[in-house]
């Protein structure tokens, strides 16, 4: 669908934005803030009087509410009084150890303001006055325009990247008329809506294609090739029945050692080749599979510690991340002697006559084990759970010997090609429709494409 322009348009003096409707103006958000407030720290929780206190981590990178959680503090009256948050408060993440983070914002809804909550030291409050209507600011603030701008003037200390009030006031926006921003938010929400619904019925393709790879490699790992294999009690609840001439064994006999690694203070950007050193981070582990880019540069005041450096064969597992996360597995595709292990993961070092890695971390990976970890798995937030190295240890595996592991391995890379081509294109879709979806929001809110004869197609039947 194309979309008209505006009929007369004038440079906006700024080299990012290029040239905005002549009508519309461009200014420092600081002249359309009613407020630009920081949140609270609070107290634990007592029992008595507590408030629920919204965190960085219940927003979205792309803007959007996740709370399963939410965190309750205990707040002063004063506390209470300047941080409730009201219908059309925005809030803005304002420390990040990822750029990513930095400057996300969350519009609060009816729900949010019907919690009556508060929000963290780590977000900021903007309250926008009646010439910038709230929706179109949060639709602003979530697009590339706004969030680049964050990202040149925060600055980085401690490994953090920071904005702040004043950071906030500077940023250029893009203001149309009211009546015109009105169009503007009507024509957004339809159409986002659309692509919103399309990325949801991939992500939907995704989870089922991820639990069809789940049950082959479950079925595969714990009972074997062979269907009419002799099969006995495994005596091990999670198992079941497993082939008559299997072992079982706990992971401990199985690993030559685990340890966990070391987490200083990094920079806030990964390595840029194998000669730099780097921290990895919990998230390279993510999905099953190692991602080296997941990692931090080390700082140069500091010494390595190339004990921590990662050899082939590596078993990676996070101790410490959500409860979904908590335990997550990879096996280091080839030696990285210069990036070094976090202390939120395990490293083990397989016996490799008695146990693959690969097959190690098929096993770990199975819905089965998982659920074990789950329930092993201690914390306050879900947002944070820990497994401690006795979790690990004593879960007893099953053990063919090592040339049917290998076979089993084989054929689950097999089975599961096809799977990860579909999982690939949906994962492709989605991110094109993201794309798509990112350059309507900044066209329409910069003006490049005339909305406000605007009126949304009827569904086809």
């Amino acid at each position: 669908m194309s979309f008209p322009t505006y009929p007369e348009y004038k440079d906006s003096g700024v080299e990012w934005l290029g040239d905005v409707p002549s009508h519309w103006i461009v200014s420092r958000l600081k002249w359309y803030l009613l407020a630009n407030d920081g949140g609270t720290w609070g107290v634990d929780p007592d029992g008595s009087d507590d408030t629920i206190v919204l965190r960085s981590t219940e927003q979205t990178i792309d803007g959007n509410w996740r709370i399963d959680d939410p965190a309750l503090r205990k707040l002063s009256c004063e506390e209470k009084k300047y941080t409730v948050l009201l219908k059309g408060d925005l809030l803005l993440t304002k420390s990040s150890g990822s750029a990513l983070h930095i400057g996300k914002t969350t519009l609060v809804d009816d729900y949010i303001s019907s919690l009556h909550c508060c929000y963290s030291n780590f977000m900021q409050r903007i309250r926008t006055n009646s010439s910038f209507i709230a929706n179109i600011c949060w639709y602003i603030l979530n697009s590339y325009l706004a969030r680049e701008q964050l990202g040149i003037l925060s600055n980085c200390t401690t490994g953090l990247a920071n904005i702040n009030g004043k950071i906030i006031d500077e940023i250029l926006v893009p203001v149309a008329p009211s009546e015109e921003q009105t169009n503007i938010i009507a024509f957004l929400d339809h159409e986002t809506a659309k692509i919103d619904a399309l990325i949801a019925e991939q992500e939907t393709l995704i989870a089922l294609l991820k639990e069809k790879r789940q049950a082959v490699i479950s079925h595969v790992v714990t009972k074997g090739l062979d269907p009419n294999a002799p099969m006995k009690d495994s005596g091990v609840a999670w198992l079941g029945d497993i082939p008559t001439h299997w072992d079982i064994s706990p992971i401990k006999y199985a690993i030559q050692s685990i340890e966990q690694g070391w987490s200083p203070q990094c920079e806030n950007f990964p390595v840029e080749g194998d000669e730099e050193w780097g921290v990895l981070k919990v998230g390279c582990v993510n999905g099953g599979k190692f991602n080296p880019l997941e990692n931090k540069a080390f700082p140069k005041e500091l010494e390595p510690q190339p004990s921590l450096g990662l050899l082939e064969g590596d078993v990676l597992i996070s101790r410490a991340n959500t409860k979904e996360l908590v335990g997550s597995a990879a096996v280091v595709d080839t030696n990285r002697p210069r990036l070094l292990l976090c202390d939120k993961l395990y490293r083990l070092r397989t016996h490799t006559k008695q146990i693959l890695p690969v097959y190690l971390v098929m096993l770990l990976g199975t819905r089965e084990a998982r659920s074990i970890i789950e329930l092993s798995a201690t914390g306050a937030s879900s947002s944070m759970q820990n497994i401690g190295q006795s979790t690990i240890l004593k879960l007893e595996i099953p053990l063919p010997s090592i040339d049917e592991q290998e076979s089993i391995v084989h054929s689950v890379h097999k089975q599961c090609e096809p799977l990860e081509s579909l999982l690939t294109e949906a994962q492709y879709a989605i991110t094109l429709l993201k794309e798509r979806r990112s350059a309507l929001i900044s066209a329409a809110v910069t003006g490049k494409i005339d909305v406000r004869g605007y009126a949304p197609q009827p569904e086809a039947a």
